[in-house]
């Protein structure tokens, strides 16, 4: 499965032009031309970068990189930015940027950049993750709220996934690319039956949080009444 970035830049040639040269590098490339689109893409949908540019109209990168993470959105994010001074740079990284690159930059870095970014998305494997009354362990696979409870690894990684995509649909194409991508045998009936695991377990822990069905996937998510 390719992995998928959103590029926010506003300049149409060079968003056009980057996304080409990302696509023929073997990502699938959402593009987009503002801040408020990229932040409302970001809040529904998951991806496996973010490229930004810094000066966008509506909401500028920075903004659009601080509600991410004040939404507890860990997708890495490459930051993209005509200015060099280090002011600049420090904002960017203190507001949670992964990386950042200076404009004008030579592509084969841009791609460079990427794929370094990208391949560190796994980093956020390791840490201990909380979204409403759960809480992840990365070290003992177990999940507690009330009670705690020990996964299997593929229910775990089910879990980091769903827990790091937390309030947004995630189909099953992504799930089974995220989860399952070295086993080509794995289907729709294989998430079912994991997800169904989970519930269970959530339901054992004394969680208040959900794994919802939606429209071809799910969605990890408090239940009524205690968002």
């Amino acid at each position: 499965m390719a992995t998928r970035l959103l590029l926010a830049e506003d300049t149409r040639d060079l968003n056009r032009a980057l996304t080409t040269v990302l696509e023929h590098a073997g990502f699938e490339v959402v593009p987009v031309y503002d801040g408020e689109e990229a932040s409302d893409l970001i809040a529904r949908e998951s991806y496996d970068g973010v490229v930004l540019d810094i000066m966008m109209p509506k909401k500028d990168g920075l903004e659009v990189l601080r509600d991410m993470r004040a939404a507890g959105v860990y997708t890495p994010v490459l930051l993209l930015t005509a200015k060099a001074e280090v002011d600049d740079r420090v904002s960017g990284l203190d507001a949670g940027a992964d990386d950042y690159l200076t404009k004008p930059f030579a592509m084969k870095e841009l791609l460079a950049r990427v794929r370094s970014m990208t391949r560190r998305r796994t980093e956020y494997g390791t840490r201990n993750l909380t979204f409403g009354d759960i809480a992840l362990d990365a070290e003992t696979f177990e999940l507690a709220a009330g009670n705690a409870v020990r996964l299997s690894v593929k229910e775990f990684e089910l879990m980091q996934v769903l827990v790091m995509n937390a309030d947004r649909d995630l189909s099953y194409k992504y799930l089974l690319g995220h989860v399952w991508r070295k086993e080509p045998d794995a289907d729709n009936e294989t998430v079912d039956l994991y997800v169904s695991y989970l519930r269970g377990k959530l339901k054992w822990v004394g969680s208040c949080v959900t794994i919802g069905s939606v429209a071809e996937g799910f969605r990890l998510a408090m239940s009524e009444g205690q968002a």
